[in-house]
């Protein structure tokens, strides 16, 4: 399901009335048997980026800091297992979304509801939405108050929703329960000025609260060559042996 208007702003227009429609829209979608569970599952290769190796429900997640490349890409791998399970999961304040790649990372997009530019009431509107949605991803469009911030995330444990933040240039003020940092990313597939972009490895460092207070690091494909993700260290050793076998010959 997508809540978009390409043709007009969902901005300070977004008045009590389109608030009250978002509210209703969260109350239809509001999940039955599935929230009785505790985790949301995710992709094989994000598992091993989770405590739990799945979202836990009620808590907050950060993905990359000002100017990190790849952040809003690990956010939509984290929607597609949620997604592909049934869950009813929204994109809040990020205005580009590509469907053909979103297909590619597996996000079923009858699952999947799209405010595209909130504008100064992005607040309300994702509090909205979080009423009746398991996973909602936050691209702040404007720089966060701290009690702002401390109401969605207090909203998010309440109705057991995963609220994860892409934070950008707004920034987050609240300490998330998971804080995940993009570094070291490289593009592939263009060599002397020719050909194409192919796959980005980058690596991911994991950090938060409880059983995830010691940083972890990992390395992914995102996207992997068939557009999807792939776990970096798998991915390598299959190009390895590739090599080994070929060798052989």
């Amino acid at each position: 399901m997508f809540v978009s208007a390409p043709h007009r702003r969902l901005g300070r227009d977004l008045d009590p009335a389109a608030l009250a429609a978002l509210a209703a829209v969260a109350e239809r979608t509001r999940p039955i048997a599935a929230s009785q569970t505790r985790l949301l599952p995710v992709l094989p290769p994000l598992a091993g980026l989770l405590p739990d190796r799945a979202l836990r429900r009620g808590t907050t997640l950060t993905v990359g800091r000002p100017g990190d490349d790849g952040s809003l890409s690990i956010a939509l791998a984290l929607v597609a297992g949620a997604s592909g399970s049934g869950s009813w999961c929204a994109l809040v304040g990020h205005p580009g979304l590509g469907a053909v790649a979103a297909v590619d990372l597996g996000i079923d997009l009858d699952r999947l509801a799209v405010l595209p530019r909130p504008g100064v009431a992005w607040a309300e509107a994702t509090a909205a939405v979080l009423e009746g949605v398991d996973l909602v991803v936050l691209c702040p469009p404007f720089p966060p108050r701290p009690a702002m911030a401390r109401r969605l995330v207090a909203r998010a444990r309440e109705r057991r929703a995963v609220l994860i933040v892409v934070p950008g240039r707004a920034g987050w003020p609240e300490p998330p329960d998971l804080r995940l940092q993009v570094d070291d990313v490289a593009w592939e597939g263009v060599d002397a000025g020719e050909g194409h972009l192919r796959q980005r490895r980058m690596t991911v460092t994991v950090a938060g609260r409880r059983s995830a207070a010691r940083p972890t690091r990992h390395h992914l494909w995102l996207p992997a060559a068939d557009g999807t993700v792939a776990d970096g260290a798998v991915a390598d050793g299959a190009v390895a042996g590739a090599g080994a076998g070929a060798g052989g010959h």
